[in-house]
Formats: C-alpha cells, sequence, structure tokens
C-alpha cells in the first residue's frame, strides 16, 4: 500500500490538519517561550546544530534570515535547494519533515502576518542562525 501511496494526489483529510495544527501550534508556542526567557544566543536547538548552521551557510549564503520572503522561499528553485539540504542532514533531524509554523521576520511574534509554513529542518537552520546570530536575542525579557 505504501509504495503505491501519491501525495501529490492523497486526499487532505480536516481531522488530520487540525492535528497538525495543534501540534504546529504548541511547537511555536514553546519556541515563543523560550526565545522569551532565555537569549536565542545562548541556545542550541538540536545536538547538531553547527553542522546544520554550516549547511545552511553553504546552500544559501545570501538568505535573508531577518526577513524571508515568503514568495521566494516557496519558489520552485528555493523548494529544490531545500530538498537536496534535507537530503544531507535528514537523518540528523526528528521529525526533520513535519510541517511546523517559522516567523517570516526575525524581530516579530508569531502571528498571521508573521508566521509562513515550514519543515522542521527549515525551521531548524533559519532559526539556529537567527540565534547564532543574535537575532532573537531581541525577544529575552530578562
Amino acid at each position: 500500500m505504501a509504495e503505491n501511496f501519491d501525495a501529490e494526489n492523497a486526499e487532505n483529510l480536516p481531522e488530520i490538519e487540525k492535528q497538525w495544527a495543534v501540534k504546529a501550534t504548541h511547537h511555536a508556542e514553546t519556541y515563543w517561550k523560550l526565545i522569551s526567557s532565555i537569549p536565542g544566543s545562548k541556545l542550541r536547538l538540536t545536538p547538531c546544530d553547527d553542522e546544520i548552521y554550516a549547511a545552511f551557510l553553504v546552500t544559501f549564503p545570501n538568505f535573508n534570515i531577518k526577513n524571508i520572503d515568503e514568495d521566494n522561499f516557496k519558489s520552485e528553485k528555493s523548494k529544490a535547494k531545500w530538498r537536496e539540504f534535507h537530503r544531507g542532514l535528514e537523518n540528523k533531524v526528528e521529525d526533520h519533515n513535519f510541517g511546523t509554523l517559522l516567523r517570516k521576520r526575525a524581530d516579530g511574534e508569531y502571528g498571521p502576518d508573521n508566521g509562513l509554513f515550514a519543515t522542521r529542518l527549515q525551521f531548524y537552520a533559519i532559526e539556529i542562525a537567527r540565534n547564532k546570530q543574535g537575532l532573537n536575542d531581541v525577544h529575552c525579557k530578562k
């Protein structure tokens, strides 16, 4: 059965979409609480943050982590680069392909105008870069 599964033509079941939304929202809320209480520059999100960060810089040297251009992020060219990025790290990150909410602007909170859908590995790559570059430190309430 699984070998004949066609993801492109699979039906979107409302119950599964609700479960994804609950899990993705919980992940976003947890991450926001984390960067609101600890400077991002002091955080490690995975055991392989340095490897993810190095691969991200090589694959996406000009990626604007402060303000993500959603149209560019979701373009076919960008999707192909992200697929290649995933191939190199998919065995290092649990749930690497799970749907996750990502803030478009590093200086803002999660919200309807500041969120987009990404994979867990995309989230890690961008948020690790934001943390290492100190962009999330502004959210820490001392």
